[in-house]
């Protein structure tokens, strides 16, 4: 989900166009990007020519909530070839109209969320190769960026890289974390997903490589789940669970997916890691793009919970993911250019 502001150029005898903006989460934690025609390749808009002034400009604004959805069969194949009339959504049980549709490989900004603790310890080549793997199997133009953390959060890059798409400098960058220490998850989740907004990229997500368990961080668990769901990144996670530990949480990691339309996995050991990866990054490259304008244009702060159907024929029963809701805005309603008169 992508939640942003459409500010749409009206002009005289053009499709509209839709121009992207982000600014980094605020104390609301919401990370505003609007849809950018060039950027998700929605057909019928063109960007206008910026020398053009005779055209009559018409301002308009409205909010916006773009979705990335995952559509898998019961055998987790992915389901190409959908068309715009196969989905319907609603919000908070109402239908809503679909502005948009789109089905294209994405570029992606991707952080990865490396559990660098004592536990994590044994697990670590496994880690590194599937980071590897991760970035591989990625778009070309994915940037990528790796935080690691123990009781200390830092990240993996050098200073002055903030994302890379280099797989040496990527294993670096894992390789570069400690192998000791207590765990704080939630702070480095919350430093994650701070980072993301500094990308180019709109669609957005964090891989989370960890047992769950934290004892370092002074972020609060519900602080964290708050931030994710005001945020437009999916959160995917990878459970590395020995049931030897005892200071493990799996249901965190089942919680921050399942809210922000990722997936959680649990693999039985830490070879999986890389198949997992892989699996991850064509998750990403495979979904659909919905975006809708809300029918409740109110900007009251409010949860709104999010469904999405599809119905293919001949596809039988499909496997649908997407984010479970999100924040509105709080603030001013909209008006519209029609409300001003204009």
């Amino acid at each position: 989900m992508i939640l942003g502001r459409e500010r749409t150029r009206t002009r005289v005898g053009r499709a509209p166009t839709v121009s992207a903006f982000s600014r980094s989460r605020s104390s609301t934690s919401l990370l505003l990007i609007s849809t950018l025609a060039g950027a998700y390749g929605f057909a019928g808009f063109r960007a206008p020519s910026p020398n053009n002034s005779a055209l009559q400009v018409l301002w308009s604004e409205a909010d916006l909530v773009v979705l990335p959805i995952t559509v898998t069969d019961h055998k987790s194949n992915f389901i190409a070839g959908l068309t715009q009339d196969d989905f319907q959504v609603f919000e908070n049980g109402q239908p809503q109209t679909i502005a948009h549709f789109d089905h294209s490989d994405l570029p992606v900004t991707v952080g990865l969320v490396i559990d660098s603790s004592g536990s994590m310890g044994p697990n670590r080549a496994e880690v590194v190769e599937a980071a590897k793997d991760f970035l591989t199997s990625s778009n070309p133009r994915d940037e990528v960026f790796v935080v690691n953390f123990n009781e200390r959060v830092s990240f993996g890059l050098p200073p002055l890289v903030p994302f890379t798409s280099d797989v040496a400098q990527l294993q670096q960058g894992v390789v570069s974390g400690p192998s000791a220490g207590m765990t704080a998850l939630y702070d480095a989740t919350d430093l994650a997903l701070n980072h993301l907004a500094l990308g180019t990229n709109d669609k957005k997500a964090l891989i989370i490589i960890s047992d769950g368990g934290d004892d370092a961080s002074h972020e609060k668990f519900q602080q964290l789940l708050a931030s994710a769901q005001h945020n437009s990144a999916m959160i995917y996670t990878i459970g590395i669970v020995s049931e030897l530990e005892t200071d493990v949480n799996p249901a965190v990691l089942k919680s921050l997916a399942g809210a922000t339309g990722g997936k959680a996995f649990f693999p039985k050991s830490a070879s999986d890691l890389s198949a997992i990866c892989r699996q991850i990054a064509a998750d990403l490259r495979e979904q659909y793009t919905i975006a809708y304008v809300p029918a409740d244009i109110n900007r009251d702060g409010t949860y709104r919970k999010i469904r999405v159907a599809v119905h293919a024929p001949g596809h039988g029963g499909l496997v649908v993911r997407t984010r479970e809701g999100y924040f509105a805005p709080s603030g001013a309603t909209p008006v519209s250019s029609a409300q001003q008169g204009g």
